[in-house]
């Protein structure tokens, strides 16, 4: 099956954005699993991943089937520009993480859509959840933001 994917580009940063995904405003995108009822896997949008960099390691505190909720923390990403936290944008029970990530981490930074899951939840995304052109539209003010309070935006990338 083929995703169609919304081009956007904002100075030198561009990339692809999954239609049919839901978006939160921290960077994440979150898309059901065909054939899995009420499961979902959640990853990190390209901006995010060129926030982070190459990743390393991750790690999951909850247990398969636990309860989580939006905002909690349950894990953490390492890469070589930066440690960071993993949010939760789903309410319901851990699905678990992506058992690929332990072989081979960097696949989030390449193929964040589709290979490069971070982790799954059954349940229901965050209320506050965007389409694509509510995503779009939140990227365009946090880059427009970033460059006035003088981050820039180093460098080109093309997804």
């Amino acid at each position: 099956m083929s995703i169609p994917f919304v081009r956007y580009k904002h100075a030198r940063f561009s990339a692809r954005f999954p239609e049919p995904f839901r978006y939160s405003k921290s960077h994440y995108w979150m898309a059901p699993v065909e054939g899995e009822e009420g499961v979902w896997r959640v990853g990190f949008t390209k901006f995010a991943t060129r926030m982070l960099g190459e990743l390393v390691d991750c790690e999951w505190k909850p247990e398969v089937g636990g309860r989580v909720g939006v905002g909690d923390t349950i894990g953490s990403v390492e890469g070589f520009k930066a440690a960071s936290d993993v949010y939760c944008v789903m309410e319901g029970a851990f699905h678990g993480g992506n058992p690929y990530l332990q072989q081979d981490a960097c696949v989030v930074r390449t193929d964040p859509y589709e290979v490069g899951w971070l982790y799954a939840v059954k349940g229901e995304p965050e209320a506050e959840s965007l389409d694509v052109h509510g995503y779009i539209a939140y990227l365009d003010g946090t880059i427009r933001r970033m460059a006035e309070e003088g981050h820039g935006e180093e460098g080109s990338e093309e997804e």
